[in-house]
Parts: structure tokens; C-alpha cells; sequence
């Protein structure tokens, strides 16, 4: 009998892998998508599929923006995924394919094709959407919503701009799979917020460094500004031997 592995394990998978400190600003968001990932791992329900990589391709991706040292965020998804028994190279080659299939779309056209894969299958991406389609047990997660929400701001930005339109098309794609819409538009929502507060975040984090650099900048003039007076006051040495120099 196999034994499932625990958070703790998962943690400690991650951590063998990426033995470098995560940055602490970062660390709630690796920590949140290893627990997240691991709680779908190991419940019987869960389905594998490209539009919940995507999910976690744009989510880390967005979430890890301005990482600090830069050199260190491959690592972190790598080690990530690795921790979750899963390809990193599998994630993101499901997760851009799934983008190349429907970037050439519209809107309307989207919900044609997720219509068509629900009913009929097709190919790889189809038939996952058909088997989440026909499975009256499918487990739906957050990534997966925001999997979805992905395609929605790939094919036509303007479908998410305003509440009112985004519910539309998210109660069109709950139809269509079906989904829960209350779960769906709450995780959005949340998403949305906090990418918001991130970028925030970011911002404040910017200007404090900045106004450090300049409080340094301001602080190593002062130290030299009383030595440049003092170097431009003393007498050279030209002047002196001239002044010191006899008369005849």
C-alpha cells in the first residue's frame, strides 16, 4: 500500500531541490502553491490537465515577478513542480500549446471550441475538456480557474476589463464545462485582487529602495563635501614654493 506523502514532505522535497533561501517577500507565494498543489495531489478526484498548468505557468509567473536573485527563479519552479511528482518542461510545454491552440481565436470563437471539445472531444486539449465535461466528479481548483481566466485575457482582453463582462464569459465557460460559477468568480476575484496588491507591493518596495540609494548618495556627498572645501582651500604646492622662494 502506497502512502501518500504530507505537506511536510512536499515542503521538504521542494526545499532538498532549491537549497538556496527564498526571498521572504516570495516565500508566502511558493509556500501557498506547494500546500495548494499537494492538497489536489492526493485527493482521489484530481485530474491532471493543460488548463490547470496553465494555471500554475501563469500564476508563478505573474506572483514571482521581479524575483530577486533573478538567476534563482527557474530553480524555484523547477524544484516546485519536481516536489509535486510533475515535469517542469511537461507544465510549460502543456501551458504554451494550450496557449498557441486558442491565441489565433475571438472571443466568440473560444466559447465555440470549448462548446465543441465538451460535446465532441478531438484532440489532447479537446478530449481533456471533454472528459472534465462528461466527469460528474471532476475537482475543481483555483489554478484551474485560473487556467481558464488565462485564455480569456489571451484571446480578448477587453472580455475581462470590467466585473460585468468577465462574469459573463466565466458563467458561459461554468455552463459550457459546468463548473461551479460562485467558486470560479470568487477565485477570480481574489486573483485579480491579489495581483493588485502585489504590483502595489512591488511599487512601495521600489520607492523605498530608491529613496535609500538616494539617502546613501546624499549622505557620501556630505562625508566628502568638507574634504573637496578643505582640498580646494590648501594652497598647491606650486603657490607655496613661490611664496617661500627669496627674493633677489
Amino acid at each position: 500500500m502506497n502512502t501518500l506523502p504530507t505537506v511536510s514532505d512536499t515542503k521538504r522535497a521542494f526545499y532538498s531541490r532549491h537549497t538556496r533561501p527564498v526571498n521572504s517577500v516570495y516565500r508566502r507565494v511558493v509556500e501557498e502553491l506547494l500546500v495548494e498543489m499537494h492538497l489536489l495531489r492526493v485527493n482521489a478526484d484530481f485530474r491532471y490537465d493543460a488548463i490547470y498548468a496553465l494555471g500554475i505557468v501563469t500564476s508563478f509567473n505573474r506572483f514571482m515577478e521581479g524575483y530577486e536573485p533573478a538567476a534563482d527563479v527557474d530553480s524555484i519552479f523547477e524544484a516546485l513542480v519536481r516536489a509535486e511528482a510533475l515535469e517542469p518542461e511537461t507544465i510549460k510545454s502543456n501551458a504554451k500549446h494550450l496557449l498557441e491552440t486558442v491565441r489565433p481565436q475571438s472571443l466568440s470563437q473560444l466559447m465555440d471550441w470549448f462548446t465543441s471539445a465538451a460535446t465532441s472531444g478531438g484532440g489532447e486539449f479537446e478530449s481533456q475538456i471533454k472528459a472534465i465535461a462528461d466527469s460528474p466528479s471532476f475537482k475543481y481548483s483555483r489554478l484551474f480557474g485560473i487556467g481558464l481566466y488565462t485564455l480569456l485575457e489571451t484571446v480578448a482582453p477587453e472580455a475581462i476589463k470590467s466585473e460585468e463582462t468577465l462574469k459573463e464569459n466565466l458563467t458561459t465557460l461554468g455552463t459550457i464545462l459546468p463548473l461551479s460559477l460562485d467558486k470560479l468568480t470568487k477565485d477570480i476575484e481574489f486573483y485579480r485582487a491579489n495581483l493588485e496588491k502585489v504590483q502595489q507591493a512591488r511599487q512601495t518596495l521600489a520607492d523605498i529602495v530608491e529613496a535609500d540609494r538616494k539617502r546613501n548618495a546624499q549622505r557620501l556627498a556630505e562625508q566628502q563635501s568638507p574634504r573637496e572645501v578643505e582640498a580646494s582651500s590648501a594652497p598647491s604646492e606650486t603657490g607655496e614654493e613661490s611664496s617661500s622662494a627669496p627674493s633677489n
